[in-house]
């Protein structure tokens, strides 16, 4: 049986909703969890839910804080996210999910649980909602500063993601710039063009930001201090998008009922941009699943996390990901 070590303590809302989750993902998914944190703690809630089945509880009393400097997780190893990532890399569980300090997970997972051997770098990739479906975008926060070679990497990365997870048959490849024609952007970019040119992708060249929402493109690449700024400014206005509309609709009783009649539409909509129904990010490129959940993750984030971290397993990701990294790439950039 498949087994996710889930650092309990990490987290807005935990120890509770991190348990509570578990307890979903176990019900409702069959997913069997590895609850790692303070013992006593996590069986309270286990016994205040009512939850009779027996689920492994691995004992950490330390915890890393959300404002501690990430490199702290290597030297705190009692933790519940060191010892999490200790599991998975000693094959006791098969993934990790967490809500703690991002800075602290991606540590872990690039230092404790390691990187695909064909891999110098994981980068953490998100789908977004487009009107035809999604947009794999990555790298977005993994790696800040980063070589040609690298966004090559991710662009297979994000390709294998978009025909394993997403089911997007040959995916359209781009590399984000500042200009759809060739030669434009930084020369990062300007570089790893003809990389990504020669490589076996389905790459269609320079992808502008009004393209990472529109559906032009599958996957778009770029380095983590771009992406994360364009995950956080989406993640922002998603936000404020709902609540100008809110604003709006108490002005006048038309509005009200203009909303009333909307308002499946815009449940929809609030649903895609809900991170609670994606469960987290994931790592791609770690040795095994990594999936970063919000600091405000609840239970339902939670859970949807761990079927996060199930669904990379029983599609073999990795096992996609080391064979499109040997077949796709040009010969000189593989190793």
């Amino acid at each position: 049986m498949i087994r996710i070590a889930v650092d309990c303590m990490g987290g807005d809302y935990a120890p509770e909703e991190i348990v509570k989750g578990c307890i979903l993902a176990y019900k409702e998914l069959g997913i069997e969890s590895l609850l790692v944190g303070d013992e006593k703690k996590i069986r309270d809630i286990l016994k205040r839910e009512g939850f009779k089945e027996e689920l492994q509880i691995v004992h950490a009393p330390e915890t890393i804080q959300m404002n501690e400097p990430p490199s702290n997780v290597l030297k705190k190893k009692n933790s519940s996210l060191y010892i999490a990532g200790k599991l998975v890399r000693d094959g006791l569980a098969d993934g990790l999910v967490s809500a703690g300090n991002t800075g602290a997970v991606l540590t872990v997972g690039k230092f404790i649980i390691g990187s695909l051997e064909e891999l110098e770098r994981p980068a953490i990739g998100v789908a977004l909602p487009n009107p035809k479906g999604k947009t794999v975008l990555l790298d977005v926060g993994a790696n800040v500063d980063c070589k040609p070679k690298h966004l090559l990497h991710f662009a297979v990365i994000g390709h294998t993601y978009a025909e394993e997870i997403l089911n997007i048959k040959n995916p359209k490849v781009g590399i984000l710039s500042i200009g759809e024609e060739e030669g434009k952007g930084n020369e990062l970019v300007k570089e790893t063009y003809p990389l990504l040119k020669a490589s076996r992708l389905n790459f269609k060249g320079n992808a502008e930001g009004r393209d990472i929402y529109a559906g032009t493109f599958d996957v778009i690449v770029c380095d983590g201090f771009v992406g994360n700024v364009i995950l956080k400014a989406s993640e922002s206005l998603g936000f404020a998008v709902i609540q100008m509309i809110k604003e709006e609709v108490q002005k006048s009783l038309l509005a009200k009922i203009g909303a009333l009649l909307i308002k499946p539409a815009l449940n929809n909509f609030k649903k895609k941009a809900d991170f609670a129904e994606y469960g987290g990010i994931p790592l791609l490129g770690a040795k095994k699943p990594v999936i970063i959940t919000h600091g405000r993750a609840n239970a339902k984030a939670i859970k949807n996390a761990i079927k996060v971290a199930n669904e990379f397993l029983t599609h073999h990701f990795n096992e996609r990901l080391s064979e499109n990294l040997r077949k796709l790439l040009p010969q000189e950039v593989k190793a």
